[in-house]
């Protein structure tokens, strides 16, 4: 199997939970089953929020440059990145490295665009700011729908950072869910990895796909497939 190389960190516990999803998708072997991972794990890149939303930080661009060059000359064959909002530097991960980018948010325009067509956001404000997914979703023909306010989903995104998944978390991305849904989101996408780790509280009647696991798909069908 191929190596991957993880640009990690953004944050660490997302980063932990695609590894576990990789694990999961090889689950019933042995160790030499599973996908060889190269991880990454830097939480001092550059705040993007800072960065996209407050117009104060730094760019972490040269920090994912230097991370993805790292990576392949350690071996990896392949780079991946659990984090949205950092997919607005993806231009310059590709320009560092030679080898494959696995754009998660290609792969998952390309998975929703098979659930609806008004895709209701859970997802930084900064994704929205940077137009992470609009040419993706315009190429789609996919709409998206945004949280009348961002507030509130900033503030779950940084308590989740601060370590707080309980039930008052859950049920805050519970309401933000209901409520892309009554303005007429069909299917929703969980655009945040910090996001990710409450999804799986959401309740049922609401669809929604999750950009995280279509990485660890990508994953392990690139290791895993013919190659030399």
């Amino acid at each position: 199997m191929r190596l991957v190389g993880i640009l990690g960190g953004m944050g660490p516990e997302a980063t932990v939970l695609l590894m576990q999803k990789v694990i999961d998708r090889r689950a019933g072997g042995d160790d030499a089953g599973h996908v060889p991972l190269l991880v990454h794990q830097n939480p001092q890149v550059p705040s993007r929020i800072a960065a996209l939303i407050e117009g104060t930080g730094e760019s972490p661009a040269p920090v994912l440059a230097a991370m993805a060059r790292a990576l392949e000359g350690a071996g990896a064959r392949a780079l991946a990145m659990p984090c949205n909002t950092a997919h607005a530097y993806a231009g310059a991960i590709r320009a560092a490295a030679g080898v494959p980018f696995l754009d998660m948010i290609g792969l998952s325009t390309a998975r929703l665009a098979g659930q609806g067509r008004r895709i209701g956001m859970l997802a930084s404000p900064a994704v929205r700011l940077a137009g992470v997914f609009d040419d993706a979703f315009a190429a789609a023909g996919l709409t998206a729908i945004w949280p009348a306010d961002d507030a509130p989903v900033l503030a779950l995104i940084r308590a989740v950072k601060a370590g707080r998944t309980g039930a008052e978390e859950r049920a805050a991305l519970t309401d933000a869910a209901r409520g892309l849904v009554a303005q007429g989101a069909d299917h929703l996408a969980i655009a945040c990895t910090e996001l990710s780790m409450l999804a799986p509280g959401l309740p049922e009647g609401v669809d929604w796909t999750d950009t995280l696991d279509c990485l660890a798909d990508a994953i392990v069908a690139f290791s895993t497939a013919a190659g030399d």
